[in-house]
């Protein structure tokens, strides 16, 4: 019996070893500050998307700082006019322990505008942890669209297999077209951002999310230690 108890808790051990494997490595979160992030009432959105990502954030990063390095990138302000819309990508700061004040800031302090280059984006945040010679995790959070021409299934395919793992979170993602007559019950709320690829190549997880809570939770479980969430 106690050889089995024995065997039993080597077993427990690495089982959560490689369970805390999984949340060490370093992490960029690429976040969303295109000029969508500020609409609402027409698209079914109470208030700005911007809004309860800041809330969300708050609460989030505490939880999942203390188990790996985490940076941030944020897409969308600071191109100029026109074509240079797309320009408007940032890296605010790569991994580095204790980063949750950095990012809650930052996501504070941003005012949406701009357009959505996320593809290119998502190469930088690669760029930065190291790929394809380093292993590590981009978060994205996006409310959907590539809207900058950027080839975002090319890209997921130039990342699978090279040990990044890209996780996309869909952020009250909507379709083309709003379904008056259905009062919205379409699949203009049930829609996936054309950055799906992405996660589906590189091993990552696809999650929608439409609240707080739901953001909150998507965060945990693509960011946090998966022994925990």
């Amino acid at each position: 019996m106690r050889r089995f108890l024995a065997t039993v808790g080597i077993a427990s051990l690495l089982i959560s070893t490689a369970a805390r494997a999984d949340c060490t490595d370093d992490a960029m979160i690429v976040f969303d500050g295109s000029g969508s992030m500020a609409e609402m009432g027409f698209n079914q959105i109470d208030e700005p998307r911007i809004f309860e990502a800041r809330r969300a954030m708050r609460t989030v990063m505490p939880q999942v700082e203390p188990f790996r390095r985490i940076g941030l990138i944020v897409y969308g302000p600071g191109g100029a006019g026109g074509v240079g819309e797309c320009s408007g990508i940032e890296l605010r700061f790569g991994p580095r322990a204790d980063a949750a004040k950095a990012v809650i800031s930052a996501v504070e302090n941003l005012q949406p505008e701009g357009r959505t280059a996320l593809t290119e984006a998502v190469a930088l945040a690669a760029k930065t942890l190291g790929a394809p010679e380093k292993p590590g995790t981009v978060v994205l959070v996006t409310d959907g669209k590539e809207t900058c021409g950027g080839q975002t299934c090319a890209l997921a395919a130039q990342l699978s297999g090279t040990g990044l793992v890209v996780h996309v979170i869909g952020f009250k993602v909507r379709g083309e077209h709003f379904g008056w007559l259905s009062e919205g019950e379409t699949d203009y709320v049930s829609s996936v951002s054309v950055a799906q690829c992405l996660a589906t190549q590189t091993g990552g997880e696809y999650v929608g999310a439409e609240t707080v809570d739901e953001l909150v939770d998507a965060m945990n479980r693509t960011l946090g230690c998966n022994l925990l969430f």
